[in-house]
């Protein structure tokens, strides 16, 4: 049996997906399970168990005919018998029934007239659940189970170095990934938690334990910007630049805390049970983490991620 699951959005919605595609594999051990995902999110499969065979398209982007035209025969060559879409795109559903998939499965909403199996959309849920909902369309009704990821040997053997290069494999350490939060209602829309509010909170955190090492996770331009910033104030502020998602996950499981926005280093502590402090601006993060003693979300009273108070974040980390 070969399945495909058409999954658009971020490597953090990649992530969400991973037990959705785990729990397709438990049902169905001898399957091929294929993904389509967007150029950029591409390595999320690094660290996922459950998938063959990653191919590419732009969800996003407004395609041409001769782009569709490729999907389709991608798809119609690899002879699946089962198409999952994680969307609700009427042209992806009519390009899973041009490709002739037996079995199509989405949500209900517009291309229903292509589908085989709908399932209803019920977003004020965790994600990952609501991606899981998706299974109901193949008869699978077991509860979500939890996010997990497979972070590879070599990329182990990497965090471990790291830390010894860094000099805090044996002290342990707190990770800040500060950088850029995706706006619920655009996600071209990037916010920030401000850098002078990172200072604050990085002063007490070397006052109150000054033998625990705070190391700077650094993924993109804006952290990279922010990094310059604060090692301004804190020139013994330790940096590291995994090169990849499974590098990225294999020092975040290391540390002793992870204290991030709404990006995807977050989806990957909860994966690895890193304890995690997450700051909300836009975003609801009812839907974008699930109910841990692992887990605290500082959600912004305004909507801005500038507009939590820097105290506010020490009040979670001190608590405990």
């Amino acid at each position: 049996m070969r399945i495909v699951a058409l999954v658009p959005g971020g490597i953090g919605d990649q992530i969400l997906f991973f037990p959705t595609l785990d729990d397709l594999k438990r049902n169905y051990p001898d399957a091929e399970i294929d993904v389509v995902a967007e150029p950029g999110s591409l390595g999320a499969y690094r660290i996922c168990k459950s998938v063959s065979n990653v191919l590419k398209f732009d969800f996003k982007d407004r395609n041409s005919l001769t782009e569709w035209v490729d999907l389709i025969g991608n798809i119609r060559d690899r002879e699946y018998d089962i198409a999952i879409c994680a969307g609700q795109r009427p042209f992806v559903g009519m390009a899973l029934w041009l490709s002739g998939v037996a079995v199509r499965v989405s949500y209900q909403g517009g291309g229903n007239l292509f589908l085989t199996n709908s399932v209803p959309l019920k977003t004020e849920q965790y994600v990952a659940a609501m991606y899981h909902d998706l299974l109901k369309g193949l008869g699978i009704s077991t509860p979500c189970p939890d996010l997990t990821i497979n972070v590879p040997k070599s990329d182990l053997e990497w965090a471990d170095k790291e830390q010894q290069r860094l000099g805090i494999k044996d002290s342990g350490y707190i990770l800040i990934h500060g950088g850029s939060s995706q706006l619920a209602a655009a996600k071209t829309s990037i916010q920030t938690y401000p850098a002078q509010s990172w200072r604050q909170v990085i002063q007490n955190l070397q006052q109150r334990q000054p033998d625990l090492p705070i190391a700077l996770l650094v993924q993109t331009a804006e952290d990279e910007q922010l990094v310059r910033s604060l090692r301004e104030a804190f020139p013994d502020l330790k940096v590291t630049t995994p090169p990849d998602i499974g590098k990225t996950a294999a020092i975040v499981a290391a540390a002793n805390l992870l204290l991030c926005t709404d990006s995807a280093p977050m989806h990957l502590a909860i994966a690895v049970q890193t304890y995690t402090i997450a700051l909300f601006g836009a975003t609801d993060p009812k839907k974008l983490v699930p109910q841990s003693d692992r887990v605290i979300a500082i959600k912004s009273p305004t909507g801005k991620l500038s507009d939590i108070a820097p105290q506010t974040v020490l009040e979670r980390v001190w608590s405990g």
